[in-house]
């Protein structure tokens, strides 16, 4: 001041002193207008409260004067080119980015929620009690969290013929069964694979598989032994001892597959009794026949011959006339049974179609179980042929087509259309004549 002082006579000193206070004023005076021409204004930032006293024309110009950065996601109350007026409440919310993934598809979400169970409120995500979710509704919104769901589905399981559907958000066959507490055993089938990954498609099925033995008592039929008797005429029989059947303990291995019977195999046979042959003799004596003729000399009475008289000379005799024979009657011809083939007499039992350890298809293939009445023989092949055509005495023509483990030899098996018929029947010994 001093040097100024110096520098400028009084007068202009004087001047410059006056300039500045009026400039000093001035300026004090716009400063103080300033402030009383600011506007005030209240700014709610995701729930902060800030009061701000502004010059900005505009809510742009205000939010970036407080550092407000809003994306296309965030919430604001007005749009970035309103008026600033005083008195105004301006509320800004920012969103929060969410990764959602359901059932492996991922999509990005933008919330204002708190919670994951207003998040799934705000976006009309329904879930069920099956359903699998990453978190818990309870838990805060933060910015990037990733959200998984995987949405549960029924799958379709047979177990032993009865279906069951269980609820499931995947993994594989073998996850989804021990969950379930279904066990496959040995020699159970499974139309999958364990390792498989289950689907809303996916259809598993166990066949239940049950092997046993199961022991069955028979009764062996006893073979009938004929020999020849040349005491007896031909064609005579005699029982010489009579026969007794034996009985037979067969093994079965039995598989059923979900409680029914697929399969009956003979494994073990064990006699418990022996059978005792039936001996018939059969006669071969022959008599032969004697035929008489009769003569008219063995018919004609004879007479007394005359006694000779007392004569010196004997009289001629005459020569007797030849006496002639009677013609002998021709025998009247027997007339002989029609046979085209030797004859056999067999011991005879009867079955029928659905005799235990029987299938219903004969040897040769035929389905008695759709011909009951079918006229079928099981018999031993080497004694008579299958396909050979038989006549049995008392119940007619029949044809060998079948087989059975017990008959053997000098035995047949007559097949009857129902049990009561095999019953009465019996055992019996029957004359079987072979007709081919």
């Amino acid at each position: 001041m001093k040097i100024i002082s110096k520098l400028l006579p009084a007068s202009k000193l004087k001047l410059v002193i006056s300039s500045i206070g009026v400039l000093a004023l001035v300026i004090f005076s716009s400063l103080v207008v300033m402030e009383a021409t600011k506007a005030e204004v209240v700014v709610m930032d995701d729930g902060k409260k800030e009061t701000v006293n502004t010059h900005a024309n505009t809510v742009d110009e205000l939010l970036k004067e407080v550092g407000i950065v809003v994306s296309q996601h965030d919430a604001i109350s007005h749009t970035g080119n309103t008026e600033i007026k005083d008195g105004m409440k301006i509320t800004y919310k920012q969103s929060t980015q969410v990764m959602v993934k359901i059932d492996g598809s991922e999509k990005e979400f933008h919330t204002f929620a708190d919670t994951v169970g207003d998040f799934l409120t705000e976006n009309n995500l329904t879930l069920t009690n099956h359903d699998k979710v990453s978190h818990k509704e309870e838990d805060k919104i933060v910015e990037g969290l990733e959200l998984t769901i995987n949405k549960a589905f029924q799958v379709a399981v047979n177990v032993g013929g009865k279906e069951q559907k269980f609820w499931t958000t995947g993994g594989t066959v073998g996850q989804l069964l021990k969950s379930n507490n279904i066990t496959v055993k040995d020699l159970d089938k499974l139309n999958v694979d364990k390792q498989d990954q289950v689907s809303a498609d996916s259809s598993i099925n166990i066949t239940q598989v049950e092997k046993s033995e199961v022991e069955v008592e028979e009764a062996v039929a006893f073979d009938t032994k004929q020999k020849e008797d040349s005491s007896l005429a031909k064609g005579k029989e005699r029982v010489v001892a009579e026969g007794s059947e034996g009985t037979v303990i067969k093994t079965y291995e039995v598989i059923k597959e979900n409680g029914k019977e697929v399969s009956r195999k003979l494994v073990n046979e064990e006699v418990k009794e022996e059978s005792k042959a039936k001996v018939v003799a059969i006669g071969t004596k022959v008599f032969e026949e004697q035929t008489e003729l009769v003569t008219l000399a063995s018919t004609e009475k004879k007479e007394p011959a005359p006694k000779p008289k007392q004569e010196s000379a004997p009289e001629r005799k005459q020569a007797p006339e030849p006496k002639q024979e009677p013609k002998a009657e021709p025998k009247k011809e027997q007339k002989s049974e029609k046979s085209n083939g030797k004859v056999l007499y067999m011991s005879a039992s009867a079955y029928t179609a659905g005799c235990a350890g029987c299938s219903g298809h004969t040897a040769t293939g035929i389905n008695l179980n759709a011909n009951p009445n079918a006229k079928v023989i099981a018999v031993d092949p080497s004694v008579i042929p299958l396909g050979t055509h038989v006549h049995i005495e008392g119940y007619g023509e029949y044809v060998a087509a079948d087989t059975g483990g017990s008959i053997n030899g000098n035995r047949i098996d007559i097949h009857f259309p129902s049990k009561s018929a095999a019953l009465a029947f019996g055992r019996r010994t029957v004359k079987v004549t072979i007709l081919n």
